[in-house]
């Protein structure tokens, strides 16, 4: 049996609802407060088997241990990121970033986003996160 070249990065201590992801939206700025909230739920709204724990200082969503995505609260803006983006299909070209293996889409108030294209690519990470090993 084959397996990835590159090993999925795995958090521990997750939680179906993490109280301290909440604790971490009521600090920030009410605006990207409601952007980013919106996003963490697309993440939890994708199984019943998604996790959420903080991880440097983001919202991080896992499949078990298995991290897939993370929302991020910056200065001006929003990003939903994935640990894997580089894999992912991406035919309207949201995803940003020039790392071995990690992507993100940026958000800002205000500011008009494909909310289905970012919706998709939430899935097909989450289906990654989820299928077996390769």
């Amino acid at each position: 049996m084959a397996t990835d070249p590159l090993p999925r990065f795995t958090l521990s201590g997750g939680r179906r609802h993490d109280p301290q992801v909440e604790a971490w939206l009521s600090t920030r700025p009410a605006e990207l407060a409601v952007l980013a909230g919106g996003w963490i739920q697309r993440l939890r709204d994708c199984g019943d088997d998604v996790l959420e724990l903080m991880h440097d200082g983001q919202a991080t969503a896992c499949v078990g241990e298995v991290a897939f995505a993370y929302v991020g609260i910056y200065a001006r803006h929003v990003s939903v990121g994935f640990f894997r983006g580089a894999e992912l299909s991406d035919p309207l070209k949201l995803l940003e970033g020039n790392g071995k293996l990690m992507r993100h889409v940026k958000l800002w108030p205000n500011s008009a986003i494909d909310a289905p294209a970012l919706g998709r690519l939430i899935q097909r990470a989450y289906s990654a996160a989820s299928a077996p090993a390769r």
